[in-house]
């Protein structure tokens, strides 16, 4: 979009509908885009600086295109500086920009706030210096960002399912081959993000345990990956006493969580929301008792949930160890959902949760 010579990037928050950790192991996710985003208004600016200003936060910084590196103040600013160094290492003739933005994405919700900023960077970059990397491109770029300006060593799934979301579109992307399908979501479906108020722990070692165990299933079952596992292999190496334990539970939950989010694509092209909200309750007590990333308050929640007229389904979404609950519910009955899962919440923990009610959103 161009007027006065500025350019703007959209790209909404997400959230994964199912395939709970199957991103890192070349599995398959269900992802959802969501009706909140961030917005990245770029003109040109003098002298090769990049001035960023972030409208939401109040806060502004600026650097030379050609000091491009970290900054310690301001996280926010190293997902748009990691994006801009990605596109000058892929040849961009880059000009300076004050860059605009704005998020509705709530942070530290589990909603990808920080793919959501990259995403609209690298489509307002695109437009202002004229290079056209395709979305699979700008979603390596944003993952990029992550890795060496945010020291977080993320898959691409935040990425790719801002970029392609779609309105009244679930994202199914293959981890493995990169293969991006948009799947239609019949429009009686609406999302409620209910969230613990329990920050995400990933930091603390969990994650990396999790990852670390589900690389030890697959080596014991002679697999790259766990995506190339069977429950019949699983069966086998348990049986003859090699798989026991921890690694043993994460195959379970990977294998059986590719399974499901084969199903409940299929039963979204059949208009089954029903099935699937079958499929994420599964999910959910998998990713309970299978790969143990749950909490006391994501299980409350998500049997709370339930017990809600036009719920259809809830589980933990995200990296789990705290963050939210994704409630798939029918239109219509949002608003009584979220009154009575407050309800519940302040009657159990003395407090209001915070929600977010959303049909699948895109760019």
């Amino acid at each position: 979009m161009h007027a006065q010579n500025q350019s703007i990037g959209y790209a909404p928050g997400r959230a994964e509908w199912l395939g709970n950790h199957t991103d890192y192991n070349d599995g398959l996710v269900l992802g959802v885009g969501l009706e909140v985003g961030a917005t990245v208004t770029v003109q040109p600016a003098p002298d090769g600086q990049l001035v960023l200003r972030a409208e939401h936060l109040g806060e502004e910084m600026a650097c030379g295109l050609d000091a491009l590196r970290p900054v310690g103040q301001g996280a926010w600013a190293n997902y748009v500086l990691g994006v801009a160094a990605g596109f000058l290492a892929r040849g961009a003739k880059a000009q300076g920009l004050n860059l605009a933005i704005r998020s509705t994405v709530p942070m530290g919700a589990g909603l990808s706030s920080s793919a959501a900023l990259e995403c609209a960077t690298a489509r307002a970059l695109q437009q202002a210096w004229g290079t056209d990397f395709d979305d699979m491109e700008l979603a390596k770029i944003g993952q990029e960002a992550e890795h060496k300006f945010a020291g977080v060593r993320c898959g691409l799934l935040d990425q790719v399912t801002s970029l392609f979301a779609a309105r009244d579109h679930a994202v199914f992307f293959d981890c493995r081959s990169l293969e991006v399908e948009r799947v239609p979501v019949p429009p009686e479906a609406r999302f409620v993000i209910v969230q613990s108020g329990v920050k995400h722990a990933l930091s603390d070692g969990a994650y990396n345990q999790r990852r670390a165990e589900c690389e030890e299933a697959a080596r014991i079952l002679g697999v790259g990956k766990l995506r190339e596992a069977t429950p019949q292999l699983i069966d086998e190496e348990e049986r003859s006493g090699h798989l026991q334990g921890a690694p043993w539970r994460r195959a379970m939950h990977v294998v059986g969580e590719n399974a499901r989010v084969v199903t409940a694509v299929d039963a979204l092209r059949a208009g089954d929301l029903t099935k699937v909200g079958q499929l994420m309750n599964e999910s959910h007590e998998s990713s309970r008792t299978l790969f143990e990333n749950s909490s006391e308050e994501l299980d409350f929640l998500a049997a709370e949930a339930r017990t809600i007229p036009g719920c259809l389904g809830a589980r933990l979404t995200g990296g789990g160890f705290g963050g939210a609950v994704l409630a798939m519910v029918r239109r219509g009955t949002d608003e009584g959902f979220v009154k009575s899962i407050g309800e519940g919440v302040n009657r159990a923990w003395g407090k209001t949760p915070q929600t977010l009610v959303t049909g699948a959103g895109g760019a």
